[in-house]
């Protein structure tokens, strides 16, 4: 299984899309790993630098609907060649949430109070996540702050987590 713990990396926007997760002009490539570099290339925010802000992150928290515009998994495996398995949003597109998870990675929704909190908390920081796929929990820590909490994800989701994907999970069962 993957691991979903790690740096964590704020960006504070709703309605990140697909386009701006991965440019459609590099589509066209053929391996996943030919998207590393260009990973967030278009989202632009005040404060956010893709090149220096992305190095050595593994989890994403973001505010809602993250994902949206085109349907694609080449904006998870964007995310996935460069390390992050992990993205925890407030709402995420349902096309790129289920991609997430048959790509094997986890989109963990939590309320928006949730997410406020984390992001006046910890925000900011040199911020870490350790997840608890089983627990169904996630525990954010730095400078001394933690705060550990629930989520949910439905038995199928947690099942394509465990075996790496959708077509670990259909090899292994059909």
């Amino acid at each position: 299984m993957k691991s979903f713990s790690g740096k964590a990396l704020f960006l504070d926007r709703s309605d990140i899309n697909t386009d701006e997760i991965i440019p459609a002009k590099y589509l066209t490539e053929i391996s996943r790993d030919a998207l590393a570099p260009y990973l967030l290339e278009d989202l632009k925010f005040d404060g956010f630098d893709p090149t220096a802000d992305i190095a050595d992150k593994s989890v994403v928290v973001t505010r809602a609907n993250f994902g949206c515009g085109s349907s694609r998994e080449h904006a998870p495996w964007a995310l996935e060649v460069n390390g992050i398995n992990l993205v925890v949003a407030e709402s995420f597109a349902r096309i790129f949430r289920q991609n997430m998870f048959n790509c094997g990675m986890m989109a963990v929704e939590l309320p928006v109070d949730t997410i406020d909190k984390l992001f006046s908390t910890f925000g900011g920081h040199d911020t870490t996540v350790e997840t608890d796929v089983d627990g169904g929990t996630i525990t954010v820590s730095a400078e001394g702050m933690t705060e550990t909490i629930s989520f949910t994800i439905s038995r199928f989701d947690a099942d394509l987590v465990a075996s790496g994907g959708w077509v670990d999970f259909a090899d292994a069962n059909y």
